[in-house]
């Protein structure tokens, strides 16, 4: 495909149509089987060509605290539980730059270590 600009201003190509011409003979061919045409829908629900993702904690029943941590979010209410972990999240992540801090820590080593204690959390099951 060739584009060239004029000095007049204007853009031209040597692209004409639609893409689809540019696929002729064994080529279109070629793309149509590759392309599963029955599979994909332009309209229409999309419910019906693949299954919508589900909504969940990946984490809920992994790890040893995990029975505690569902226990404690169904006790005190999802939204509280939510806005208290919120609170511990940011709390140890201060803990953690005040501690980079005191060591004389650079940025990226603070965040590869808030990144292993949510790592660590993950496998506790302090995040089910």
């Amino acid at each position: 495909m060739a584009i060239s600009i004029s000095a007049a201003g204007g853009l031209s190509s040597a692209f004409h149509g639609s893409w689809a011409t540019q696929f002729a003979g064994e080529d279109r061919e070629a793309f149509s089987k590759a392309v599963n045409v029955a599979s994909v829908r332009v309209g229409g629900k999309p419910s019906s060509i693949r299954p919508r993702p589900m909504m969940g904690n990946v984490n809920e029943g992994k790890g040893l605290f995990a029975p505690l941590v569902v226990v404690a979010r169904n006790v005190v209410g999802k939204k509280r539980f939510n806005q208290l972990r919120g609170k511990a999240i940011a709390l140890h992540s201060q803990v953690i730059t005040e501690f980079c801090k005191a060591v004389g820590a650079d940025g990226k080593q603070r965040q590869g270590l808030i990144r292993l204690a949510k790592l660590n959390g993950e496998r506790l099951g302090f995040l089910a």
